[in-house]
């Protein structure tokens, strides 16, 4: 599967999570700097590989839905830049590791969800001119290969 199909099958496994977040990434950004989050406002909070940037520290602060409704585009994002560097890469990654909050995060994921965010972390972890290959190959052993110690099951 090429990182575009990949990227196309995740938008299809996230596809009920694409309604307004409650949080965006700008608002988790805000509260990150203890700042109130500003609600969502359509004309900052267009997703764009410089938003995602700019905002990365609101990864960390994201409900659960509103993790999934940006997991895709940040996902894509990495696909897109894998050979770089990149908080936004880095924040996503780490959000992906145990151990899982309550709300869950991890455990909010469906199958498939589970499974195309799986294909994602082994094309990272494995390909050559990945730029996140240990933090990849970290999150996989924590979390995502059958038999992972910290991995909730899927819901």
């Amino acid at each position: 599967m090429t990182r575009e199909e990949l990227a196309a099958e995740v938008f299809g496994a996230f596809a009920a999570d694409a309604a307004l977040p409650r949080m965006s990434l700008r608002g988790g950004d805000a509260l990150d700097s203890y700042r109130e989050p500003p609600p969502f406002d359509a004309s900052q909070d267009g997703v764009s590989d410089a938003y995602l940037e700019q905002h990365f520290w609101g990864v960390a602060h994201l409900d659960p839905d509103s993790w999934r409704h940006y997991l895709p585009h940040l996902i894509a994002f990495a696909l897109r830049h894998v050979g770089e560097g990149s908080n936004a890469v880095d924040a996503l990654l780490l959000s992906l590791r145990p151990p899982d909050r309550e709300p869950p995060r991890l455990g909010s994921l469906s199958t498939r969800q589970s499974a195309v965010v799986a294909q994602f972390l082994e094309d990272l972890a494995f390909a050559s001119d990945s730029a996140h290959q240990e933090l990849a190959c970290q999150v996989l052993e924590e979390a995502w290969l059958p038999g992972a110690l910290y991995r909730p099951p899927p819901v």
